[in-house]
């Protein structure tokens, strides 16, 4: 008991301890430079790289777009797609972008193409349509850049629908109030992580709010 008391009260002890507790801050700090300077030299190069591989998932996926019954009479939808099918394509002219569209909002999903929240209407039923998808080169990377009037085409194997685009927002991830479904209105609520540029897990999201137009 007295070694161990008298070893605690050493100097030279706490000394080493000391420096144990730099060297390991010190280390910290080391590694923590080499990430960003990672980042900041190789960032682009890691961000083609994985948009690469979305790319290749991309062209395994099947090109089949499930038919959909629908009635013009009652607006209603008679025969819905099954979860995960590919039932149309989302396109924006303006941006350049067009990709499959998907029914479901599974990460299994969102790898080839746009989204649907089951929980939203389909096109032409007249409610609240919920899109997502991801923020790479291949897919969203530009949707911050859409302007207001802009429209979005969604083509199905029923018809063919545009929403025109009447406002964005940035909003927090977990603000459900912000993707709100109703049945007052067709609209159109499309968005991916934000911001777009940066590598990891994001807290926001970029929201393109647009209304359908009838022709």
């Amino acid at each position: 008991m007295h070694n161990s008391i008298a070893k605690n009260n050493n100097p030279v002890f706490w000394k080493a301890i000391e420096a144990i507790i730099i060297d390991i801050i010190v280390a910290s700090i080391g590694i923590i430079i080499i990430i960003l300077a990672i980042k900041l030299l190789f960032g682009k190069q890691i961000k083609t790289a994985i948009d690469y591989v979305d790319v290749v998932s991309l062209k395994t996926d099947s090109t089949i777009v499930k038919d959909i019954k629908f009635d013009k009479k009652t607006e209603s939808i008679v025969s819905y797609p099954e979860y995960g099918t590919r039932y149309g394509n989302i396109r924006i002219e303006s941006l350049g972008i067009s990709l499959p569209l998907y029914f479901g909002d599974k990460l299994t999903y969102l790898r080839y193409g746009v989204g649907q929240s089951s929980g939203s209407y389909f096109p032409g039923e007249g409610g609240s349509i919920i899109c997502m998808g991801h923020n790479n080169r291949t897919f969203l990377y530009d949707l911050p850049k859409i302007k207001n009037d802009a429209i979005i085409e969604i083509n199905t194997t029923y018809g063919d629908f545009r929403y025109k685009v009447y406002q964005t927002k940035i909003v927090d991830m977990y603000d459900v109030d912000e993707l709100t479904v109703q049945k007052e209105k067709e609209i159109l609520m499309l968005y991916t992580c934000y911001p777009v540029e940066t590598l990891g897990d994001k807290k926001e999201r970029f929201v393109v709010y647009a209304e359908r137009v009838y022709e």
